[in-house]
């Protein structure tokens, strides 16, 4: 039997001295170099081309390298008969809870200003609130999004979390719904975004939500670029009503080199770094999804398809 891996380059060559170690007794196919497609029954894929999938006749499951299936669920000929699974891998938990601390605490340290006032050569002291002060919302409270609200809360700040589905979680306010979106964005000076992307968390972050938050108030969208209506955004930044916005994550990716974005003086842009899959910690949930279905067991962190995640 065989498995296909499809990436990035830079991807492809962190994989492939594990994947063969890990999984000897499979043969490890590199694509474009598929071979026999009736002989691949998984399939390890970041943006696979339309088409792939389906064409591979006895796949018995897909894995998508990321966070989200978005990537899959663009192609229209996906075999939705085949299991998917995420990978939760607790390195890429992590690498999202640092991106987020990070991003929050440039926003609430003022750095755009100070970065500002660098290029002009402008030495003023900004009145800075506390951390205590700065209550920060986060939209998807699942586990990336409750790993990151304990780490910004060990910071000092009030932390909220915002679901599509009601959930408690002790030791913080929670929300969810359209009334719960509405009070958490009111209640937010930062607020995060690290929803799936689904019909319909598309657009969550538009005019309307922009108009909802406090004066002055900060964007970080480490989900996917589909939650932010651009267009939106440029003209809440223009307005001061948000007063800056660090984005990982873009509908048309990499970011067009004429993007606004890029020369926006309020937009920090990062390309799509926030939370990559650590080969080294997620090979192994690989292997164990892998053996959980050659035993005709329950395999973990299988994608709801109705759901979108």
């Amino acid at each position: 039997m065989a498995i296909l891996f499809r990436s990035t380059p830079a991807a492809t060559a962190r994989w492939r001295p594990l994947l063969g170690a890990l999984l000897p007794e499979h043969e490890i196919r590199f694509w474009p170099e598929i071979g026999d497609k009736a002989t691949i029954e998984y399939a390890l894929v970041w943006h696979p081309p339309a088409g792939l999938l389906a064409s591979l006749p006895n796949l018995k499951l897909i894995f998508g390298l990321g966070a989200g299936i978005d990537h899959l669920l663009r192609d229209p000929a996906l075999p939705r008969q085949v299991p998917i699974v995420r990978l939760v891998d607790p390195y890429m938990t992590d690498a999202m809870s640092e991106y987020v601390a990070l991003s929050v605490l440039r926003l609430h340290r003022q750095d755009l200003d100070y970065l500002a006032q660098q290029r002009t050569g402008t030495w003023e002291e900004r009145q800075q609130k506390n951390a205590a002060e700065r209550p920060v919302g986060i939209l998807g409270f699942g586990t990336l999004g409750r790993d990151a609200g304990r780490k910004l809360r060990a910071l000092g700040f009030e932390v909220a979390g915002w679901s599509r589905t009601e959930k408690s979680v002790p030791g913080f306010a929670t929300f969810a719904g359209a009334d719960g979106l509405d009070l958490l964005l009111r209640g937010s000076e930062i607020t995060v975004c690290l929803l799936p992307l689904t019909p319909e968390t598309r657009g969550i972050l538009n005019a309307s939500s922009f108009a909802r938050m406090p004066s002055g108030a900060g964007i970080v969208n480490a989900g996917r670029g589909g939650h932010v209506v651009e267009a939106d955004l440029l003209r809440a930044l223009d307005s001061g009503q948000v007063s800056g916005a660090v984005l990982d994550v873009f509908d048309d990716e990499p970011l067009p080199p004429t993007h606004p974005f890029w020369r926006h003086p309020r937009i920090i842009v990062t390309p799509h770094v926030a939370a990559e899959t650590h080969p080294p910690t997620a090979a192994p949930l690989v292997r164990e999804a892998i053996r959980q279905c050659e035993a005709g067991l329950p395999i973990a962190n299988r994608v709801d398809l109705a759901r979108g995640y």
